[in-house]
């Protein structure tokens, strides 16, 4: 009864939940989460920060980072020992807008370039830069435009020099 009168309230006897629901146990250290919980609160603090001062920059004109409020903050009522998030105001999304312009497009599969069949891993490469399926891997199948004939002959000229043996003066 005198607490009622104080206005005062008894700390909880056991363990408190996580305020995000996740069923592990938080503490007032980290604002009544778990850790996980509050890591992960933490990092999309950062994050929002380093992208809110990269779109005032990009706005702005400058290169220079620039501090900003947080997007996320929490003010705890310390008679209460309860967590009242505030609102996250949406960020705009040229964000993403970056992120896809960075990622390279997603290739096609691997396909034969005589009949279009899909030949994935087990495709053969030709000399002529292209990609073949089992039937059309050799040259004659595919009419392949590489010179064989002059590449054979480059490769064996490179291999056997020609060897001349110095003339000797004649008695």
């Amino acid at each position: 009864m005198e607490h009622d009168e104080t206005g005062c309230q008894a700390p909880p006897e056991g363990p408190i939940l996580c305020v995000n629901n996740c069923g592990f146990f938080g503490s007032p250290a980290t604002m009544n989460m778990c850790s996980k919980c509050h890591k992960d609160m933490l990092l999309k603090q950062e994050q929002a920060k380093l992208a809110a001062s990269s779109i005032a920059a990009a706005e702005n004109g400058s290169s220079s980072t620039t501090a900003s409020e947080p997007v996320f903050a929490a003010s705890v009522d310390t008679q209460l020992n309860t967590v009242e998030p505030k609102p996250i105001p949406k960020q705009p999304a040229c964000d993403s807008v970056t992120v896809a312009a960075v990622e390279k497009p997603k290739e096609g599969p691997t396909r034969c370039s005589s009949c279009n069949k899909r030949v994935g891993l087990t495709g053969f490469s030709c000399r002529c830069g292209n990609i073949f399926c089992g039937t059309h891997r050799y040259s004659d199948k595919h009419d392949c435009p590489f010179d064989y004939r002059s590449a054979g002959r480059n490769a064996i000229a490179k291999a056997n020099p020609l060897i001349k043996a110095e003339k000797l003066d004649k008695i």
